[in-house]
């Protein structure tokens, strides 16, 4: 049992009450005031204030007092009602000092509260930017090269899907393969391009017409009027029918 400090001959009698059954309480607990300020939103000194009876206690700290040292909190809140009506007059004298004690103290409270909510909102946030930044990676791929190799065609269109980005040149790396040139986009020999068809098939054509020599301008993968008139060019080359409609017969010259 802690020995407690004589409380003050001008404490009213209702305060003393009060501060005496809040002893008592903690005592019986065995709680140190380092201990009931951990389980509390007040400080070792702002308790040992309330239980001296150098300042009244909150209304607040008696419920948590009580919950703490799993107590019931009713008499103890009857208590300090009745202690509160005899405060005010001796507060007059003293309040100023403890009403500043007690914001300092329930400053460094806050403060610790405030900090302990600041990290979890910064791990927050940085857990948001990681996923942010892997989601933006998983879209934009950047450690893909779009001026690398072309993409492995297959017997009809290419697997990867086709997107495009008006005036960005893509490779042209064309190559003979089972006896025919191959840019490596695509491996059509029917695919029908007329004006505004875009995708890999349309690369792989202007590909092939620039590789004849029958500039199609920037192979970007979009049928424009220049790979129409590059294809009328060749069309005309090749004694084709002149339509600047890429099909079967002009793919299969395409090809040779």
């Amino acid at each position: 049992m802690p020995r407690w400090k004589e409380l003050p001959d001008s404490l009213d009698d209702r305060v003393r009450q009060l501060v005496v059954q809040l002893r008592r309480l903690k005592d019986h607990s065995g709680l140190s005031l380092a201990a009931l300020a951990a389980k509390t939103s007040y400080s070792r000194s702002s308790w040992e204030r309330y239980l001296n009876g150098r300042q009244l206690p909150p209304r607040e700290a008696v419920e948590e007092l009580a919950r703490a040292c799993g107590a019931d909190a009713v008499r103890l809140l009857v208590l300090h009602e009745v202690a509160a009506e005899a405060w005010p007059e001796r507060q007059r004298t003293e309040g100023p000092l403890a009403e500043a004690e007690e914001d300092g103290e329930a400053g460094e409270a806050g403060e610790g509260r405030t900090a302990r909510r600041q990290v979890h909102l910064l791990v927050a946030a940085v857990i948001v930017l990681v996923l942010a930044l892997a989601a933006t990676l998983l879209i934009t791929r950047p450690w893909q090269d779009d001026e690398g190799p072309a993409p492995a065609a297959t017997s009809g269109n290419t697997q990867a899907p086709f997107v495009f980005t008006q005036g960005r040149a893509r490779p042209c790396d064309v190559r003979r393969a089972d006896g025919e040139l191959r840019a490596g986009y695509s491996a059509t020999r029917t695919t029908l391009m007329d004006l505004k068809s875009s995708g890999w098939e349309v690369l792989e054509a202007q590909c092939l017409l620039k590789h004849h020599g029958f500039d199609p301008g920037v192979p970007d993968g979009s049928y424009g009027e220049r790979s129409k008139e590059a294809a009328k060019r060749f069309q005309k080359d090749r004694s084709l029918v002149v339509d600047g409609v890429v099909g079967p017969d002009t793919w299969g010259e395409l090809r040779r």
